[in-house]
């Protein structure tokens, strides 16, 4: 037996996706969850800005960084 997860961003769809999957007969069962991302408390607190700034008072310029990445080919 095989198992396939299919995440459907639209309510609608997924129900009719499930109707479809039932008429099947090949297919035992068909079900439909909720899916909510948990968000963390700390990224809930999370400041946006609270890493403005940590490039200030440093030499880095985009070529540097490309220097530095790709040194052959920079």
């Amino acid at each position: 037996m095989e198992r396939i997860t299919i995440r459907v961003s639209d309510r609608r769809k997924a129900r009719l996706l499930r109707d479809f999957l039932k008429s099947l007969d090949y297919v035992d069962k068909v079900t439909i969850a909720s899916f909510r991302p948990s968000v963390s408390s700390k990224a809930k607190n999370a400041d946006f800005f609270a890493m403005a700034g940590i490039w200030a008072k440093r030499d880095i310029t985009l070529d540097k960084i490309r220097q530095s990445a790709w040194p052959g080919r920079a």
